[in-house]
């Protein structure tokens, strides 16, 4: 986890899922981010992603701080969101730090 709590993190999560409940954890993601978690104080964003072989789904989201990110956690709406998705997929999550950004390079015209 990050060290400092004054500069954005971001939270990647990979979950693994049957094909057949891929759509149903996407939904239950959705709910959970459009209900309780965009509202937190300090959420910055989030992109959700499905896998195009029906076996994954990641969420990149980032924080203002690991301490935002862990009051959310604390609050209790959306625990019946992640508590269903849970029940349907395994996940690995990880804190991230950003280090580089890349844009496309510049082309001669």
């Amino acid at each position: 986890m990050a060290s400092s709590n004054d500069h954005p993190v971001t939270l990647i999560n990979v979950f693994t899922v049957e094909p057949a409940n891929q759509r149903r954890l996407i939904d239950l993601l959705i709910d959970a981010t459009e209900g309780s978690v965009r509202y937190a104080p300090g959420f910055i964003s989030a992109r959700l992603h499905r896998g195009l072989d029906g076996t994954k789904v990641t969420m990149y989201a980032q924080w203002r701080s690991v301490a935002d990110y862990e009051a959310m956690r604390a609050d209790p709406a959306p625990l019946p969101f992640l508590q269903q998705a849970l029940a349907i997929a395994k996940f690995e999550p990880g804190m991230y730090e950003v280090v580089n950004t890349f844009a496309p390079a510049a082309r001669d015209a």
